[in-house]
């Protein structure tokens, strides 16, 4: 049945989006158009490490009771931050929705960032930045992407420096979040079984009442792209490499051809042409996948894979040669309705995940002021043609355009 959306706007400038659900589960957050994208030359790290701070106290609340508001009723409380945006979420049974309304509005908009917390946290937040860095695998991501957008605040870390992070007080984070924690920029998003006219109550009770105007928050324009290939030598056992470029923006018309030749490549399934060659045909990884990242301007392709040192030329030139194969010719009619019926297969799992179909509802509409369903998402892949994924590919995959890092 197709999804029926509903939005309103608040008179503090915050915007509404909600969907009906079948459950007595509701989810939903608050989405901020504020990410590391955002930060200044020495902020980097600030809008994850702001997500850490606005868990540990408010106006109203210290860090015990903000946890224990939805944790006592048996809900989740959680957030994450991305490089355009960060993005507050819960996920309550239907009677709490009230309560975690109000804890939601009370962490994105009154919280005091405590010095005495900051000095705690920062230690938590530089333990995860030392995780990440002993695992090669995530790492690689990172430091991809700032080959892709050199110089550019997309390229940098989400997680940032510890040792920057634990030069800055609560003054810093209240101008940044003075800057962009506002009611415009920002979306409370809902799915669950609540009318859109409680909705509107609640948030009008809970949320912001005052009207901030838009700060001017114009983002940085890209880059030139420059391909380039870089070896490190890392102590670790496998070797990880990436191979990929920049690629279309969310809204680019060649965007779902790219995602739908994505997941051809490397995607879940086992039969991608990918595994297929690299692992079941030739045994040399354990794993291997192609990414697509959109951003609201530009977008990161990419195909990862870890294998023995010896092989990772091997398994370039495999990689090569399967994209050869895209941008030789289009694909067959045959061909393209398979790989249609397998994302659409895909898709309509991934939709039976609520809270991501919340979190992703939310995020669209702080960006793109829409909403996409199941049932329009299917449309789109159908209308996709041969030529539109060989369009895609000859923009994408051609050889002088692909940078590669390798750790070794």
């Amino acid at each position: 049945m197709e999804q029926t959306f509903h939005t309103d706007i608040l008179p503090s400038g915050m915007r509404i989006v909600c969907a009906p659900g079948h459950s007595d589960v509701v989810y939903c957050g608050v989405a901020i158009d504020a990410g590391t994208r955002d930060e200044g030359v020495h902020e980097n790290g600030i809008a994850h490490y702001t997500e850490h701070l606005s868990f540990k106290g408010t106006r109203q609340r210290n860090a015990w009771r903000i946890i224990n508001r939805m944790e006592s009723v048996g809900g989740e409380l959680n957030a994450f931050t991305g490089k355009e945006e960060t993005v507050y979420y819960c996920t309550c049974m239907k009677e709490h929705f009230a309560r975690a309304v109000d804890v939601l509005m009370d962490i994105v908009f009154r919280s005091t960032y405590p010095q005495k917390e900051m000095e705690k946290e920062v230690e938590v937040v530089a333990n995860e930045i030392e995780s990440y860095n002993d695992s090669p695998s995530e790492l690689i991501y990172d430091e991809f992407e700032n080959m892709v957008f050199q110089g550019h605040p997309l390229g940098r870390s989400i997680l940032g420096d510890a040792s920057r992070l634990r030069q800055l007080t609560t003054d810093d984070i209240l101008r940044f979040t003075r800057r962009l924690y506002t009611p415009s920029r920002s979306v409370l998003f809902v799915y669950g079984p609540v009318s859109p006219t409680r909705i509107k109550a609640i948030a009008s009770k809970y949320g912001p009442s005052n009207t901030c105007p838009l700060p001017d928050t114009s983002r940085t324009s890209l880059p030139p792209y420059c391909q380039q290939t870089v070896t490190r030598s890392l102590d670790t056992h496998q070797a990880h490499v990436m191979i990929g470029t920049r690629a279309f923006a969310a809204q680019h018309p060649l965007h779902m051809p790219l995602c739908l030749l994505s997941n051809m490549l490397g995607g879940p399934g086992l039969n991608s042409r990918l595994n297929q060659t690299l692992r079941e045909r030739h045994g040399l990884v354990y794993t291997v996948e192609s990414n697509l990242t959109s951003y609201t301007d530009t977008g990161v392709w990419a195909v990862y894979f870890g294998c023995d040192p010896s092989q990772a030329d091997r398994c370039i030139a495999l990689v090569q040669k399967e994209l050869d194969k895209l941008l030789r010719a289009p694909l067959s009619t045959a061909a393209l309705q398979a790989a249609k019926r397998q994302f659409k297969g895909q898709l309509g799992l991934s939709y039976d995940n609520f809270e991501n179909v919340a979190i992703g509802m939310g995020k669209r509409f702080l960006h793109y002021c829409n909403t996409l369903s199941h049932q329009q998402l299917c449309e789109r892949i159908d209308a996709l043609t041969p030529a539109m994924l060989w369009q895609a590919a000859r923009q994408v995959f051609r050889p002088d355009q692909l940078s590669v890092l390798k750790y070794v």
